[in-house]
């Protein structure tokens, strides 16, 4: 499945770092209070935590029913969430750093995040200075999400000089897969349960960790 791939580009959040249960929810608290604090819901923080949880539920997104009931801006919201997304709290898997330069694939990040707080991000994990000239965000494309549709998948491997072919695309997200599936990509999912989906037909494979993960694309290239 890997042999004849050239380029393995990997999502951020919740793969190259686990978003706990716990994290999950201080996530939740950050959104809220961009929402209520920065952009000026008419509502309690906490009230609007709990929208925040049922519009991810709903639409996997956390801003989308404040998108479409509160005039706010994605744009906005992106940036002020992220100034406020406590990347302190990340706990970084031990080894990770090191294991990911055995890949013998060149390799990329594609994330939701922002600029900015994916450099604090890959600073904390240990992983800035591997991926320092070689991580996208979703608003270098001009975009806000990655679940939307396939174009800003073309778009990213145009960017990185790679056929989507080429590419092995991993990530937790089921919607990214699908997109990129669809442009052509090998998709893997990163589970944590035991919910791998693999049963999906835009998923290729699964791994429960990224740790998993690595270690199957060190081998399946020997093989």
């Amino acid at each position: 499945m890997f042999k004849n791939k050239k380029a393995v580009i990997w999502d951020l959040d919740n793969t190259l770092y686990r978003i706990t249960p716990e994290f999950a929810d201080r996530l939740d608290l950050a959104m809220a209070e961009a929402l209520v604090l920065d952009l000026g819901v008419n509502m309690s923080v906490a009230d609007c935590k709990n929208l925040v949880k049922e519009s991810y539920r709903i639409y996997r997104d956390g801003g989308e029913f404040f998108y479409q009931n509160h005039n706010i801006s994605p744009k906005d919201l992106f940036k002020h969430y992220f100034n406020r997304k406590p990347i302190h709290l990340i706990e970084p898997y031990q080894g990770l750093a090191e294991k990911i330069k055995q890949v013998p694939f060149e390799q990329y990040i594609f994330t939701a995040s922002n600029r900015p707080a994916s450099e604090q991000i890959l600073k904390h994990i240990g992983l800035f200075e591997f991926f320092k000239d070689r991580f996208y965000s979703v608003e270098d494309f001009g975009v806000y999400k990655k679940n939307e549709n396939a174009e800003v998948y073309k778009q990213y491997c145009n960017k990185i000089g790679y056929n989507p072919n080429d590419c092995i695309f991993v990530d937790d997200s089921y919607s990214n897969l699908e997109f990129a599936k669809e442009i052509g990509m090998t998709t893997v999912r990163i589970f944590y349960k035991e919910n791998s989906a693999k049963d999906k037909t835009y998923i290729d494979t699964a791994y429960k960790g990224v740790m998993d993960c690595v270690d199957n694309l060190i081998v399946c290239k020997k093989a």
